[in-house]
């Protein structure tokens, strides 16, 4: 049976862009499961599966409708054990909680400043006035004044990445010798800005800027099917 898998989108469908949406994809090609997007944009969210999150991803297996890429994926493992292991047990699972934490306050907050205008612009008239509008609440200032922050934040922000960049010296994967789900959330990550966006987060020669194309490579090269901004 076809999974469902709600993925976000702004005007053109065909460029999903969300790194919560990109993990849950990665996920399933790792478990080599048959699935189909459902392109989603903002204001479509609250109407998907009748309502059953304010956020997607979501996905529907059969009768199972579940949202959160990390609630997903652990699904995935438990009902699909004969598939290849997103975790490689409970040790993987909990590194995978600690990488989510840290991506989410590493790298997630430098990529919405860098990205931000550049989101609003993907999407069509009525959803970028909703964009615009909610960030701008949260962020209380204007989109441009926030990527406007961007420079002053990119030398910071890639000395953040050394843990990372030191651990990618010994193994070509956070998951070892293969990728695990641990990879899977940064590169959603850094898959986010890619496609967002043509500001060089990584310069070349970085080990994580090797690592990312790396990721790029996997389930058949699934990650560069959208082209990069």
């Amino acid at each position: 049976m076809t999974i469902l898998m709600y993925d976000l989108v702004g005007k053109d469908a065909s460029r999903p862009f969300s790194p919560h949406c990109w993990k849950t994809t990665m996920a399933l090609a790792h478990k080599g499961l048959d699935y189909e997007r459902v392109p989603t944009r903002f204001l479509d969210v609250p109407a998907v599966e009748g309502g059953a999150s304010k956020t997607i991803p979501v996905i529907r297996d059969g009768e199972t409708i579940l949202s959160d890429s990390f609630a997903i994926a652990l699904y995935l493992e438990k009902t699909y054990p004969d598939r290849p292991s997103l975790f490689g047990g409970p040790g993987g699972e909990a590194m995978a909680r600690f990488v989510e934490r840290w991506s989410q306050a590493t790298i997630h907050p430098y990529v919405s400043i860098v990205a931000v205008v550049d989101i609003n612009a993907m999407q069509d008239d009525e959803n970028t006035k909703y964009f615009r509008a909610s960030r701008e609440a949260n962020f209380k200032k204007t989109l441009e004044e926030v990527t406007a922050g961007r420079e002053a934040g990119l030398a910071a922000f890639r000395t953040s990445l050394a843990p990372l960049r030191s651990m990618l010296s010994y193994q070509p994967f956070i998951g070892g010798e293969t990728p695990l789900f641990a990879d899977y959330i940064v590169f959603g990550a850094f898959q986010w800005g890619r496609i967002v966006s043509s500001y060089p987060l990584l310069e070349k020669g970085d080990p994580v800027l090797d690592w990312f194309e790396r990721c790029l490579d996997l389930h058949e090269g699934l990650g560069r099917e959208v082209a990069a901004a």
